[in-house]
């Protein structure tokens, strides 16, 4: 399906037909706030944790030909390819997914800057913190960073001495594809709250005329 086109940004000054400032911050508030749901919405967050599961999935299949050399499985060498292509299959475009988003992001920061630029309204200004979906964007990134770092420390601590298995790629793999998920996670609350801290003190001045 095709991707739904963001705001467009604010016209240049001398292309502006708004009858008066009234109708500019009305269509200033509906931009601001389609960008923010676009942003920080919680969809963004389900998405992040569907590509993060798909990545895992995918190690699981790359590491799945060393546990059948370990154990001479004779299906090797047709399990093994066909396990390959499936791992890479998922893997591959989660990995374009998550820097789809990250360059999607900064779209979206670069108009939501244009239209807060455009003039300067205190209460729909106000509205774009949103504390509530930042704070479960960061604790939530947390709580996965915990898990991958958790799981990545328990697999290594868990390893017996000798050449290294393959639950300890799959363990440590999977660490860290969670730890990473949870700190692109992390890093957009916090960019967004520092967006949202600089927007209010840097209100621009109406430019309308």
């Amino acid at each position: 399906m095709p991707r739904t086109p963001l705001p467009p940004p604010p016209p240049p000054p001398f292309l502006r037909t708004w009858p008066d400032r009234t109708a500019l911050l009305a269509d200033r508030r509906r931009a601001l706030e389609v960008l923010r749901r676009r942003s920080l919405g919680i969809h963004r967050l389900l998405l992040l944790w569907l590509l993060a599961l798909a990545t895992v999935i995918g190690w699981a299949l790359l590491t799945l030909p060393m546990q059948q050399v370990e154990e001479h499985d004779p299906l090797l060498f047709v399990v093994g390819p066909v396990c390959v292509v499936l791992g890479l299959a998922a893997i591959v475009p989660a990995v374009i997914g998550v820097v789809a988003g990250i360059r999607r992001d900064r779209e979206i920061h670069g108009l939501l800057d244009a239209w807060l630029a455009l003039d300067s309204h205190p209460l729909t200004d106000a509205g774009l913190r949103s504390p509530g979906l930042s704070l479960c964007w960061l604790l939530s990134s947390f709580a996965v960073c915990a898990l991958g770092l958790w799981t990545a420390f328990a697999t290594a601590a868990g390893a017996a001495p000798g050449p290294v298995g393959h639950e300890v790629f799959l363990g440590m793999g999977t660490g860290m594809i969670l730890w990473l998920t949870g700190m692109l996670g992390a890093a957009k609350a916090v960019r967004h709250y520092r967006w949202a801290l600089r927007a209010r003190g840097t209100a621009a001045a109406p430019q309308h005329r």
